[in-house]
């Protein structure tokens, strides 16, 4: 059956969902997005997601054609519609079609676009066993030329360090930012434990901030674990007992190798272990 596709203020079938060739999402990367993840018929925090896509949008000076209760109904209408209890939703704002010229000015009808679908990211397999990563010679956009925190369309800085990561034979690539520290993965935050305490890096370490990295962060400090925002090194890294990621479409998945280098015992380690599945209790609750 084919998809339907909320496209500014209605659902319509995929092949009717289009945006003109004319668009600066499309020929700038203009835009901002969000992606989410339902589970038993609602979507996990819901309501942070949206709140950062607004942030987001007035870092750039995009203003959203919509209220944000307007946007929450059209993600669980989207939903609905494909008869998706279990899903991913893509959440996207271009700044409209316009002319060919950077000028925001110029551009006219921002789009609003939801997008609902099944998403499997890795294999089972690396969730039981751990993944194996290893860390790209992309760095990770400067704070200073974009700040990390705007979710922007223009994702080819993640790209080219996914494509580093592929190339070597893994499905996810470490990046670090200008002073060589651990920022995040290509589309997931990073966590270390060391000697039974959480760490990853702050914001001013050049990452997003994770909607799936503050509930972990959330769940470590009702479990008694300590946690905390520190700048890391490959050093940190290699020499961690246990390493995980986050991320909404990967939610928790432990990581075993980086760069060759066993962590920790080579296998998912306890914390790894209990913060996975306390992972999956809050989002089913």
């Amino acid at each position: 059956m084919p998809r339907i596709v909320f496209m500014n203020d209605r659902l319509v079938p995929e092949d009717e969902a289009r945006v003109s060739v004319f668009d600066h999402g499309l020929l700038y990367g203009d835009g901002v997005f969000e992606g989410l993840r339902s589970y038993s018929g609602r979507v996990f925090r819901l309501d942070a997601h949206i709140d950062r896509l607004w942030a987001s949008a007035l870092a750039i000076s995009l203003a959203i054609p919509t209220t944000k209760e307007a946007v929450a109904k059209a993600v669980n209408d989207t939903l609905a519609a494909n008869n998706l209890s279990d899903g991913y939703v893509r959440l996207v704002v271009t700044r409209g079609a316009g002319s060919l010229g950077l000028d925001p000015n110029r551009t006219r009808n921002p789009q609003l676009i939801v997008i609902a679908d099944t998403i499997s990211l890795y294999p089972e397999e690396f969730y039981e066993k751990g993944l194996r990563i290893v860390t790209a010679a992309t760095q990770r956009v400067q704070s200073a030329a974009l700040s990390p925190r705007i979710k922007s369309l223009n994702y080819l800085n993640n790209i080219m360090a996914k494509l580093e990561g592929l190339q070597a034979g893994c499905v996810e690539a470490l990046m670090l930012n200008h002073k060589g520290e651990v920022a995040e993965c290509t589309g997931d935050n990073v966590f270390i434990v060391r000697s039974g305490r959480l760490l990853t890096p702050p914001p001013e370490a050049g990452i997003l901030e994770g909607i799936t990295r503050n509930a972990v962060m959330e769940l470590a400090h009702a479990a008694g674990i300590e946690c905390r925002e520190t700048p890391l090194t490959r050093y940190d890294v290699y020499t961690a007992d246990e390493c995980f990621l986050t991320g909404t479409a990967a939610e928790v998945i432990p990581v075993v190798d980086v760069d060759g280098r066993r962590i920790g015992t080579g296998t998912p380690g306890p914390v790894t272990s209990r913060l996975k599945a306390d992972f999956h209790r809050l989002v089913r609750a």
